[in-house]
C-alpha cells in the first residue's frame, strides 16, 4: 500500500541513463516505480562513447558506425519514455556524445536531476563480481542518490516489470554518511508505507574479538544497539514500522545475508564522496554490497 505525504517531494526529476540491453528493463521498472511514486519526471539519457570506436576505422566507416549508435541510442530512450508516458509520467529523453560517466553527471548538473537509477553487472565467473566502470565513477562522483539495479547476465531470465519497496535494509556505522542515506531511504518508506531494518555489523577484522575483552564486545555492540535505535527513532516518527539488528561478521557479507533474510527490496548505504587531494571513495563495504546484492541499492553522498 502506497502511503502519500503531504509535503514537498524529494525526487521531481528522475534520470535513467540507459543502454539497448533486454536487461535494461529491469532498471527502467524502477526509474518508471519512482517516478509514479512520487509524481516525478523520468528522462531517458543515452551516451554514445566517442570512445568505443576502433581509432584506425577510416572516417566513412567510422561516421556509419556513429549514425548506428545513434539510433540505438534513440530507441532505447523512446523505450523509456514509452514506459513512463503508458503511467501518465511526465517523461524527456536525450542523446548525447562523449565519455558515459562524464555526460551522465553533466545531465544531472545541467538538468537538476534528483536521483539516478542505473545498471550493474553481478557474478562473473566462479565467484568474481564486478561493477560496471561508468555506473562506479558516477557512484562516487553523483552529488545525489544512486539506485544501482543489478542487470541480468547473458542467459538469465529478466526480473518480472512489478517493482515495489516493501522492506528496506538500512545499515548504519553511526557516522553522518550513514544518516544521510537513512533519511532518504526513510523518505522512500513513506511512499509505500515499507518497514525498515536497521543493521549494525560489529566487523572482527578490526577487533580480534576472541582475545578482546568481554567488556569491549558489550561496547562494541552497545554502539551498534545505539546507532540502530537512531534510525528507529526516525522511522518510528514517521509512522513507520521498523525492526533492529546487531551482527558480527564481515560486513558485506553478513549486509547481503541480512537483506536476504528479511526478503528485502531496497538497501539504502551512504558513500564517503571524495577524499581531500585523492581519487572519490566508494568505500570498500558499500562496493562490495553494490557489486553483489541481488535487490537495488540506493546510495547516497
Amino acid at each position: 500500500m502506497r502511503f502519500r505525504v503531504e509535503r514537498n517531494d524529494m525526487f521531481d526529476t528522475i534520470l535513467v541513463p540507459t543502454d539497448d540491453s533486454a536487461g535494461a528493463d529491469a532498471t527502467i521498472g524502477h526509474a518508471i516505480e519512482l517516478g509514479d511514486a512520487y509524481g516525478a519526471a523520468v528522462h531517458a539519457l543515452y551516451v554514445v562513447d566517442t570512445g568505443s570506436a576502433p581509432i584506425d576505422l577510416p572516417d566513412d566507416e567510422r561516421a556509419s558506425v556513429h549514425e548506428r549508435l545513434e539510433g540505438r541510442g534513440r530507441e532505447a530512450t523512446i523505450r523509456v519514455t514509452d514506459h513512463a508516458e503508458e503511467r501518465g509520467i511526465d517523461a524527456a529523453r536525450e542523446v548525447r556524445e562523449g565519455v558515459p560517466y562524464h555526460e551522465i553527471l553533466s545531465y544531472v548538473a545541467d538538468t537538476d536531476v534528483d536521483i539516478v537509477v542505473m545498471g550493474t553487472h553481478g557474478r562473473t565467473g566462479a565467484d568474481r563480481v564486478r561493477l560496471g566502470s561508468t555506473t562506479e565513477r558516477v557512484l562516487t562522483r553523483a552529488d545525489v542518490p544512486v539506485v544501482s539495479v543489478r542487470l541480468p547476465e547473458d542467459g538469465e531470465p529478466t526480473p518480472a516489470a512489478a517493482v515495489s519497496y516493501d522492506r528496506i535494509v538500512v545499515p548504519t556505522d553511526g557516522s553522518d554518511h550513514a544518516e544521510r542515506a537513512a533519511e532518504t531511504a526513510l523518505d522512500i518508506a513513506e511512499k509505500y508505507d515499507a518497514e525498515i531494518c536497521a543493521v549494525y555489523v560489529v566487523d572482527p577484522t578490526t577487533y580480534d574479538l576472541e582475545d578482546t575483552p568481554r567488556s569491549i564486545i558489550g561496547l562494541l555492540e552497545e554502539g551498534g544497539r545505539n546507532a540502530t535505535e537512531a534510525i528507529a527513532e526516525m522511522a518510528r516518527d514517521r509512522g513507520l514500522d521498523v525492526r533492529t539488528d546487531v551482527r558480527r561478521g564481515l560486513p558485506a557479507e553478513e549486509l547481503l545475508g541480512y537483506a536476504s533474510t528479511v526478503d528485502a527490496d531496497l538497501v539504502a548505504m551512504g558513500t564517503r564522496g571524495r577524499a581531500a587531494g585523492s581519487g572519490p571513495l566508494l568505500g570498500s563495504t558499500t562496493a562490495r554490497v553494490v557489486r553483489r546484492s541481488t535487490v537495488p541499492v540506493l546510495t547516497v553522498r
